[in-house]
């Protein structure tokens, strides 16, 4: 069920990225415990100059193959959200050949009537979904 909204700066192929889109939900499965089949990513690509990702005196050096993703999500535990962290930019590294300083993550969270998943209905709210 986490949303996942990435941004990315334009020039990767379909296929690229489809394993970039493969390599986070295999996160998100991991960190969260969520099903398999609960899958939902929407990707948006910018011009180079529509992204501006400072390094917030970190010392961090990004390239034009920066990744920004912005999960919403329900609850989780600060343990899984370190866990998300880290396996997202281990697959990223291994399967895309992404830097990790070319990531940046932010969560936000909500509660269950906050989804509606389809037909007019809170599925959290009537009990479809656990």
């Amino acid at each position: 069920m986490p949303l996942l909204n990435i941004d990315l700066i334009e020039g990767r192929s379909q296929s690229e990225v489809q394993e970039l889109l493969d390599a986070a939900h295999d996160a998100v499965v991991g960190a969260f415990a969520v099903p398999p089949g609960d899958r939902y990513q929407v990707v948006h690509t910018h011009p180079a100059h529509e992204i501006v990702a400072w390094d917030t005196g970190l010392g961090i050096d990004r390239s034009a193959r920066l990744v920004v993703v912005q999960v919403v999500s329900r609850r989780r535990t600060r343990a899984m959200k370190k866990r998300f962290y880290e396996l997202l930019a281990s697959n990223l590294a291994e399967r895309c050949g992404l830097d990790p300083a070319d990531l940046i993550v932010s969560i936000t969270e909500n509660g269950d009537d906050d989804w509606s998943f389809g037909h007019g209905r809170a599925q959290f709210l009537t009990g479809e979904l656990k």
